[in-house]
């Protein structure tokens, strides 16, 4: 954000509470009734849009109220078996090395439970923040939080196993239980933004929006086409970064609003429906498809009884695809430590053909229940790496430009430039090619972020990882 417009609007009397430079945006707050007028008025503001008002007293419930039900710990780890994610834990694949965000409502008790005590002891909370409040306490407001990261990181034998239990988490507040309003797209806007610049590979959000406290803010189902809510443009900008972005279907199917709500209408998002312990879909998990009719939810997950633990003296069972959402993005996780150069739309592209309806995706299951051993052996497959010394790329990361340096005169040489999504950016084709290096610089690769670029030489194919730093 151009920081004098910031300043100028902050000295008309509004206070800023946060920024989006991914979507040129800022949320201001004031009492002047005629705030929207003022700004309205500046030559460098294009729109104005309400979304927040005073509440005296919300017309919702605790949005996030989970009805938690003693648990029977029989099948405690039932959720990941049903995906075959035992055999990748077994394998060493348990998420080490892959760093998660958690946008959620609040995390009270994490920093007490049994269950977490491992991810505090290893120092894998890497930090928390407060969008709502603006401070780095997460852990005095809710605990649905708690749920999701137990879902995601706990670690008790016999009593609760995560999906990705040596991952690092990163703790994000963007839900204020208290009210639904828009605001908290801004909230949320700007902690995937601080995902991104913190280096996290997953974005697990166990959130969603479709209606609000004030009716006339809320969306209709057209507007889930995945490039309309604010979120959604968010969700999709980070997938365009590289992070792999997975959300909650929602709730809605035995509510008026009966869809998926945003951001899971993403097309680069994974959209976590919920099923049962018998892979029978649950009665609440949102329907698809896309108002622009793309299969959703991408795939589903045990989301109806799953073992939680959110206070210190027991362990619960919860329902609801908010825990759903945790067992996908967790064996993603697992997914991406066991093939690190897959990008987002190479994952979701697996959990789809690797899914049990893939063959018939349906607009409650999507492409169904994911075996998450197959997803690896199919990503392995496709993607092959070459280690061998035919071609070294430097510096990488780079900022304006970077040498592609052959070991020996490749004679024919293909160049391909692809975005994390799997767009194609560039190629270029040379014959009899004497040199011994390319440069690639920004009238290739304008904007930062990660790309991949596949090098087809007489001699070897190899694809590489390389990652573009803003322009000096």
């Amino acid at each position: 954000m151009h920081k004098p417009y910031l300043e100028a609007i902050a000295n008309l009397g509004f206070s800023l509470h946060s920024c989006s430079r991914w979507l040129n945006s800022a949320l201001f707050t004031s009492c002047n009734p005629d705030a929207a007028g003022i700004l309205e008025s500046l030559n460098f503001v294009k729109e104005v849009s309400l979304v927040k008002r005073p509440v005296v007293k919300s017309s919702y419930h605790d949005k996030l109220d989970t009805r938690y039900e003693e648990a029977s710990l029989f099948d405690y780890d039932n959720p990941v078996m049903m995906l075959n994610g035992r055999s990748l834990h077994n394998s060493g694949f348990d998420g080490s090395g892959v760093t998660i965000a958690v946008l959620d409502g609040g995390y009270f008790n994490a920093d007490i439970i049994s269950s977490l005590s491992n991810l505090r002891q290893t120092n894998r909370i890497k930090g928390t923040y407060d969008f709502v409040r603006k401070s780095e306490n997460v852990f005095s407001y809710h605990n649905h939080g708690t749920a999701v990261l137990s879902v995601l990181a706990g670690d008790t034998p016999g009593f609760i196993r995560g999906s990705a239990p040596g991952a690092s988490y990163w703790l994000f507040r963007t839900e204020d239980t208290s009210t639904e309003f828009p605001a908290e797209e801004d909230y949320w806007a700007a902690a995937a933004e601080f995902a991104d610049s913190a280096g996290c590979d997953i974005i697990s959000t166990s959130l969603g929006y479709s209606t609000f406290d004030d009716p006339g803010m809320d969306y209709k189902y057209t507007d889930m086409d995945g490039k309309t809510t604010f979120i959604s443009r968010a969700a999709e900008i980070a997938a365009s970064k590289g992070i792999l972005v997975v959300a909650s279907a929602g709730n809605e199917r035995n509510k008026p609003w009966v869809r998926i709500v945003a951001p899971s209408d993403g097309k680069n998002v994974i959209s976590a429906g919920a099923v049962d312990a018998s892979n029978v879909i649950s009665s609440f998990s949102s329907a698809g498809p896309s108002s622009d009719n793309r299969v959703k939810p991408d795939n589903v997950a045990q989301g109806v009884g799953v073992i939680v633990q959110v206070n210190e003296k027991s362990f619960s069972s919860a329902s609801g695809t908010s825990f759903s959402c945790p067992v996908l993005s967790g064996m993603c996780a697992c997914i991406l430590q066991a093939v690190p150069d897959a990008s987002p739309r190479d994952i979701i592209n697996a959990l789809h053909s690797c899914g049990d309806r893939a063959e018939n995706p349906a607009s409650l299951y999507g492409y169904g229940l994911p075996d998450v051993r197959a997803v690896v052996d199919t990503l392995q497959k496709r993607l092959v790496f070459y280690k061998d010394n035919e071609v070294t790329i430097a510096p990488n990361p780079f900022s304006d430009r970077t040498l592609i340096v052959f070991r020996e005169d490749p004679l024919t040489l293909d160049i391909e430039v692809f975005s994390v999504t799997g767009t194609k950016i560039f190629s270029k084709s040379f014959r009899d090619y004497a040199g011994r290096a390319w440069s690639l610089d920004e009238s290739i690769i304008r904007n930062q972020g990660i790309y991949l670029i596949r090098i087809s030489t007489s001699k070897s194919i190899s694809v590489h990882r390389i990652v573009k730093l803003p322009g000096r």
